[in-house]
């Protein structure tokens, strides 16, 4: 009797078991979020840490490849479009267009001031992008969205996660030390944290001890970032285009991001019909943005697993450091326009 061949599983129990390993990443990751110490750091940065982790020690998972392939790619462009469900159209045009002025401003000044530092300590030009981008708009979703756009590779993406949540974890710890020693109202707060932070939950956990003034304009300026990602986006894809003629390296022609279609119309949506023409509770809305958060944590374990930790000690440095700079300047700054 012949002995049985191993065979590798059936796509079906490979795509599954993939997506399944990357919740089960992401759940491992909640837990750990849990930790106290951990807490401050947030979900994504503690599931891309285990993945990391995962990956040095046990190596990529082959035989569930194409899951995981789902999670990072089309997984991460549906966490994009039901994130837009958390922009309010509405209240940023009616209530935020002052804000918006100072919104274009500190993107351009993050992303520019940024670039020039990677470009003067010679650092890794993608990821500074990322991080740069990370920075002046909303972190990991900008990240996320502007990745495919600028054809970044997935460990570089992970990489720009990462820092970008740790680092805007520590800001935001850092901005709550400073606030009772700082001349600023609780509105005049608010604005700075918002227009200077990294990511929503930065804001968020920067002004909650301001008061619910804080908070509310904190969040509003952010959000004002937040809208401004879809038109930074088709910039990249112009400039993506005249600087590859249409074509990416390889001679395909560059991919339209369909998903910031999708993303501006959950925007709409959710501005303009959710709680208008379309009564719901806010245990749905709530539903739906934990849902968001499961899917882009599982979409970033899937990135985590493409990180190599000699790629991190050699390429990550360098754009740490550009980001660092930036963030305190962006901070320095944004106190001055409040």
């Amino acid at each position: 009797m012949e002995p049985t061949k191993w065979r590798r599983p059936s796509f079906s129990w490979s795509w599954l078991g993939g997506v399944a390993f990357t919740f089960l990443i992401a759940l491992l990751g909640y837990l750990l979020a849990k930790v106290p110490g951990f807490d401050h750091v947030g979900l994504l940065a503690c599931a891309i840490i285990l993945a990391v982790i995962y990956r040095q020690f046990f190596g990529y998972p082959e035989m569930i490849q194409s899951g995981i392939t789902f999670s990072s790619k089309r997984l991460l462009r549906f966490a994009i479009i039901l994130y837009g469900l958390k922009l309010n159209i509405d209240t940023i045009l009616h209530d935020g267009l002052g804000l918006l002025i100072r919104d274009i401003g500190v993107i351009l000044f993050a992303i520019l001031l940024t670039m020039w530092l990677a470009k003067l300590i010679k650092a890794d030009q993608n990821i500074s992008l990322l991080l740069a981008v990370g920075t002046g708009v909303c972190g990991a979703a900008a990240i996320a969205a502007i990745a495919p756009i600028v054809k970044s590779k997935d460990e570089d993406t992970a990489i720009g996660v990462g820092i970008i949540a740790l680092v805007g974890t520590v800001f935001a710890i850092t901005y709550t030390i400073l606030r009772p020693v700082l001349p600023l109202t609780a509105i005049d707060y608010g604005i700075w944290s918002g227009i200077s932070l990294h990511e929503i939950a930065h804001v968020a956990l920067a002004t909650a001890p301001g008061g619910e003034d804080a908070l509310a304009v904190g969040l509003l300026a952010k959000l004002g970032r937040v809208f401004l990602l879809v038109p930074l986006c088709f910039i990249f894809m112009y400039w993506m285009k005249r600087k590859s003629d249409g074509q990416d390296a390889s001679g395909n022609k560059l991919e339209f991001p369909w998903f910031l279609i999708g993303f501006m119309l959950m925007s709409l949506f959710g501005s303009y019909v959710l709680g208008h023409s379309i009564p719901v509770s806010d245990g749905f809305l709530q539903g739906v943005s934990t849902m968001t958060t499961w899917c882009l944590t599982a979409a970033m374990v899937g990135l985590g697993l493409n990180v190599s930790l000699r790629a991190l000690r050699t390429k990550a440095l360098k754009p740490m450091i550009a980001m660092l700079i930036t963030s305190i300047c962006l901070s320095i700054l944004a106190y001055f326009i409040v």
